[in-house]
């Protein structure tokens, strides 16, 4: 018969003589006290000085372990679940796992090393004996499995109790705490995480959950909030990228500016607005947009009506042509705007004649005159186009 826990073999202690009980069941104390002996004596660490109240706990639940197979060969149907909670409690508060399966084993050895020797001097018979020796295992391991039961529970709520101290710190550093706070600097060592000079805020949003993701402990990440995001040390920027991957494919990501830890907020206001010219369509369309790479096209963008506003004024003197001629003198002054190259060089940038673009060119010098000579009324001319050109595309220019 191989080894099973004790509830996978029903026929076991049916099997065995109830008059066992009578035999073993003043021998409980006795035979407890050995136990005990022999796993303080290989498992000491269950006993430390700085865990009494578990050494304590730990020799009751071996009297009460020994009490409960004394009445299961007495009824073997009697109910278990009121002390199934004992060994299920161990594993939730014990030091170690491995060190607690330690000393069911050891406890195990010792059960059946006393009891084997009761049964010699009662003369029990061997086969007997030896279904005595398969219950003790068996049924060590049933309470064994209790533990790892108990140890289960303790982490998966240990690992809720850090989650949620995460997003509290997520929290606090976006609310715009001094990074020397006192509650800052105790929530970041609960959770292990090393609170650097300056970070980065990346924007989330996706129309599917976020489950089970696994994330560097080094990211602090919200994916369930109102307006998901996560932060992370400006020196630890290329954890973003593996972040955004691990996501599902309906999810998209911003990454805000480096900030210093106390401007947090500021880092997620333009990750936000970032997300918001994707949406429009202002910017492709990728998993993971960087604001670092984006800057002026945020600052020409963001404000479709201020962009009108200077575009009116800056380009009135193209106001009165057909639209025909409006765009091709506009992308011609744009090209000498950014280039300011030659008429060939401008010719081979637009795909155009040279002389073509030295007649636009000096239709441009009549229209504006001195303008195109003034610093300032080219930085404006140059806004203008870019930011036109911008929201041309996505029509956004009229509205």
């Amino acid at each position: 018969m191989t080894r099973a826990t004790a509830s996978a073999l029903p026929g076991l202690w049916s099997a065995l003589p109830p008059q066992l009980a009578a035999l073993l069941g003043p021998r409980v104390r006795e035979v407890a006290v050995q136990i005990e002996a022999e796993v303080q004596h290989c498992v000491p660490e269950l006993y430390r000085p700085g865990n009494p109240q578990f050494g304590a706990d730990l020799t009751a639940a071996i009297e009460s372990a020994v009490a409960q197979f004394v009445d299961r060969l007495a009824d073997p149907d009697a109910p278990q679940a009121d002390r199934a909670k004992v060994f299920r409690d161990l594993g939730l508060v014990g030091p170690s796992l491995d060190a607690l399966q330690t000393a069911y084993r050891v406890g195990a050895r010792a059960a059946w090393r006393e009891v084997s020797r009761l049964c010699r001097d009662a003369r029990v018979p061997i086969r007997t004996q030896c279904l005595i020796a398969e219950a003790i295992f068996a049924y060590i391991d049933e309470l064994s499995a209790l533990s790892v039961e108990g140890h289960a529970l303790a982490r998966a709520a240990q690992a809720g109790s850090v989650e949620r101290r995460r997003r509290q710190l997520l929290e606090l550093i976006l609310s715009g705490v001094d990074s020397a706070s006192p509650a800052l600097t105790g929530l970041a060592e609960a959770v292990h995480w090393p609170v650097p000079e300056r970070v980065l805020v990346v924007a989330l949003e996706g129309t599917e959950p976020a489950l089970n993701q696994q994330v560097d402990p080094r990211v602090l990440v919200d994916l369930e909030g109102e307006q998901p995001c996560m932060v992370v040390s400006d020196q630890d920027r290329d954890l973003v990228a593996r972040v955004a991957e691990g996501l599902p494919r309906s999810w998209r990501a911003a990454a805000g500016p480096g900030v210093p830890l106390g401007e947090a907020q500021r880092s997620l206001v333009w990750a936000h607005r970032t997300l918001g010219l994707l949406r429009r369509g202002l910017l492709a369309e990728q998993r993971l947009t960087w604001f670092d790479n984006h800057m002026s096209q945020l600052w020409l963008l963001l404000d479709p009506f201020m962009v009108r506003q200077m575009s009116e004024r800056a380009l009135a003197p193209l106001a009165e042509l057909t639209g025909k001629q409006h765009t091709k003198l506009s992308e011609t002054l744009l090209a000498w705007l950014e280039t300011r190259g030659s008429a060939e060089e401008l010719a081979q940038r637009l795909d155009i004649h040279p002389q073509t673009v030295r007649y636009r060119m000096r239709q441009l010098e009549k229209l504006f005159g001195d303008q195109l000579a003034a610093p300032g009324a080219r930085f404006d001319l140059e806004v203008s186009l870019r930011a036109r050109r911008s929201l041309e595309l996505v029509g956004e220019l009229d509205r």
